[in-house]
């Protein structure tokens, strides 16, 4: 099975990328978010949707968003959550993934949450999962390698919908280091798939991987040729870990070329939104006037993010509002 995210009734069974994801079923899950947004504001943030259930957190790289808002999102749906340290795991004595994978399965486990460096990494899981016949337990892929980042995608979809309404007379441009981008990745499958007309990806040549015209997607090296007329702007970090070799001449060169500032952002429609997947680099692809400034919706994408993971996981367990 290449792609073991439906089940036989085309019903979501683990999520592990966007691509392929059905339309409906992208929207489906941005509708139940919008039901868990106001559980925020309530006084008990809590609903008991996945009391009972296990979230196991296995990240084999660094986070602080992801996994922190997985874990609220697993909590305010009422379910037990393990955080597994991996430095301090079997998988640091030489323990294999899937054996890992098998031995907390055997601890009752519900749902794995999975973020590593290795591209694929959540299909091995799934695919296990379903060669050894445990379709009750279900796969979150929360960053694997440079391949994709889907509740980072449907986040960012709930939150430009929040503020444009429709996705079918957008322009949307995705600005940086596409090549190395699992976010972009996903934001690219994810606006296609909903409609909209116009994608644009922006950076040096070096930073734009091959293949984005046969997705759809315009590509552009001047910044300012790119930003005109945009509804949305998606900026991205400098993954500098995921590089080999001298890909820039500087971070302040880059800056210069592509940094976001508010005479490049004047360039977009008056009304356009500015993203960012987090960790901003101030004074690298963005300046700390537009990260601070009426446009960015950078915060509230944060705040998203815990309603759309709640509904990730909500409709995985079967349990959704």
């Amino acid at each position: 099975m290449l792609n073991p995210q439906l089940n036989k009734h085309g019903e979501l069974q683990h999520l592990l990328t966007i691509e392929g994801l059905p339309k409906s079923i992208i929207n489906h899950i941005l509708d139940t978010a919008s039901s868990f947004v106001g559980i925020s504001d309530r006084d008990v943030k809590k609903v008991p949707l996945m009391r009972g259930k296990s979230v196991f957190n296995l990240f084999f790289e660094n986070s602080t968003r992801t996994r922190t808002t997985f874990e609220i999102a697993s909590k305010r749906l009422s379910a037990d959550v393990i955080n597994l340290n991996i430095q301090a795991s079997s998988t640091s004595k030489g323990e294999s993934l899937l054996d890992t994978i098998d031995n907390l399965s055997a601890m009752h486990a519900d749902m794995f949450v999975v973020r590593h460096a290795q591209s694929g990494a959540p299909y091995l899981i799934a695919k296990h999962l379903i060669d050894t016949r445990q379709p009750h337990v279900h796969v979150v892929n929360a960053g694997d390698g440079r391949h994709a980042h889907p509740t980072q995608g449907l986040l960012d979809m709930y939150t430009i919908r929040h503020y444009k309404q429709d996705f079918t007379n957008l322009t949307v441009a995705i600005v940086g280091d596409i090549l190395h981008s699992r976010v972009a990745r996903s934001d690219i499958h994810a606006l296609t798939t909903l409609g909209v007309p116009e994608v644009r990806a922006i950076g040096p040549h070096t930073l734009l991987p091959g293949g984005l015209e046969q997705m759809g997607v315009r590509t552009f090296t001047n910044m300012e040729e790119g930003l005109k007329g945009v509804d949305v702007i998606i900026m991205l970090r400098l993954q500098n870990e995921r590089m080999s070799g001298a890909l820039l001449p500087s971070a302040q060169e880059y800056f210069k070329s592509y940094g976001l500032t508010p005479e490049r952002l004047a360039l977009a429609k008056p009304d356009a939104i500015v993203m960012h997947p987090g960790p901003m680099n101030r004074g690298v692809e963005i300046d700390s006037a537009v990260a601070d400034g009426p446009q960015a919706v950078i915060l509230p994408q944060v705040t998203f993010g815990i309603a759309v993971r709640m509904a990730v996981m909500s409709i995985l367990a079967g349990t959704q509002a």
